[in-house]
């Protein structure tokens, strides 16, 4: 079966935001052909995707190489947040359907559940799932394609602490979606925006000399292919 550019794409772009290739390593077709069990033609297009994205650049006699952003692009990119998700809030408050609702309000009762458990991991993908399908209830598939770009890089760039006060955090989502779900934009943009300056508090930059062993990065991520299933 020929596994399709796009599932290429998503493995390296999983594998680059987990730090298993770091910033300005080389990105040859041939080696990632071979870790990925895939031929050169899907990982060629699927580098062509990531450097249109930012996560890759292409070098003079070098190829292919894992960007390296710097300070200012990693801030501006807070900033894009900070004002592009309030606006999908607020448009989810007017194109929402009953099923982004079910969705949204289903992940809210477990977030607040998890939240009072103090079960931190489970809290960091359930809050990825929330803004991901708030963002979808927006009704605007370029805003929601922005927002999935903004959380890659964003999840690339930053290490998140996280939240001083989960069980205050979900009760913000909570309360985004009673705003959503009752069509008022302009409190959905309010709180989204209240909640996003705080979360945008917790983010703390991972630029910094990587661990070396022998000249090779000392990393612990395992070869990630979920985005290779099918």
């Amino acid at each position: 079966m020929r596994i399709p550019a796009h599932s290429v794409c998503t493995a390296i772009r999983d594998d680059i935001v987990a730090g298993v290739y770091e910033r300005g390593s080389r990105l040859t077709e041939e080696l990632l052909a071979r870790r990925y069990g895939v031929s050169r033609v899907p990982v060629r297009e699927a580098l062509r995707t990531l450097e249109a994205e930012g996560f890759v650049v292409t070098r003079r006699h070098a190829g292919a190489c894992v960007a390296e952003p710097t300070e200012q692009e990693a801030s501006d990119l807070l900033e894009m947040r900070m004002l592009l998700e309030p606006l999908g809030a607020s448009r989810a408050a007017q194109r929402r359907t009953e099923a982004h609702l079910k969705v949204l309000r289903g992940l809210v009762r477990l977030g607040q559940e998890r939240a009072r458990r103090g079960s931190s991991e489970d809290l960091r993908s359930l809050g990825g799932w929330f803004h991901e399908t708030l963002a979808q209830a927006s009704g605007s598939p370029a805003l929601t394609s922005m927002l999935t770009q903004l959380r890659h890089k964003i999840a690339w760039m930053y290490a998140v602490d996280a939240p001083a006060n989960p069980v205050e955090s979900w009760a913000e989502h909570g309360a985004i979606v009673d705003a959503v779900a009752r069509g008022d934009g302009d409190r959905a943009r309010a709180i989204t925006t209240l909640h996003t300056e705080r979360s945008t508090a917790a983010h703390r930059l991972r630029f910094g000399a990587p661990e070396r062993v022998n000249g090779v990065r000392n990393s612990q991520h395992p070869v990630n292919m979920s985005g290779l299933r099918h």
